[in-house]
């Protein structure tokens, strides 16, 4: 019996195993939906709780401001974010997607001269 010489090696197979696993993968990815990292923290008998704020500012597409659902002017929004600790306070900004850009910035614009760093700009999915 004559053996033949193995000059090539068969790629489809392991192509075929590849492509299953990128299924299955792009597959439960798409369930995943919440993107943080779920962690029980210790707890301690010397705890002490700090005093941040989390406020939703909100402009919509006629560019009025409310500041945690209440309807203000810019001026009055600025005097309110201005009395927020900008190192410990968080701001959720929520835009409507059809509000003019200089609505965003003015907000942006004052909390970066204030030096706020807890900001997120909520958006959809």
């Amino acid at each position: 019996m004559r053996r033949e010489r193995f000059d090539k090696m068969n790629v489809v197979p392991f192509i075929d195993i590849v492509l299953v696993l990128l299924v299955i993968v792009l597959a439960t990815a798409t369930f995943v939906t919440n993107k943080t990292i779920k962690v029980d923290l210790p707890t301690a008998s010397s705890q002490k709780k700090e005093d941040t704020k989390s406020i939703v500012l909100a402009i919509d597409k006629e560019g009025q401001y409310f500041f945690d659902k209440e309807n203000l002017s810019l001026d009055t929004v600025k005097q309110k974010l201005g009395k927020l600790d900008p190192k410990k306070d968080e701001v959720s900004l929520h835009t409507d997607k059809e509000t003019a850009f200089h609505y965003f910035v003015d907000v942006i614009d004052f909390m970066k001269e204030k030096g706020f760093e807890n900001i997120s700009i909520v958006t959809k999915q």
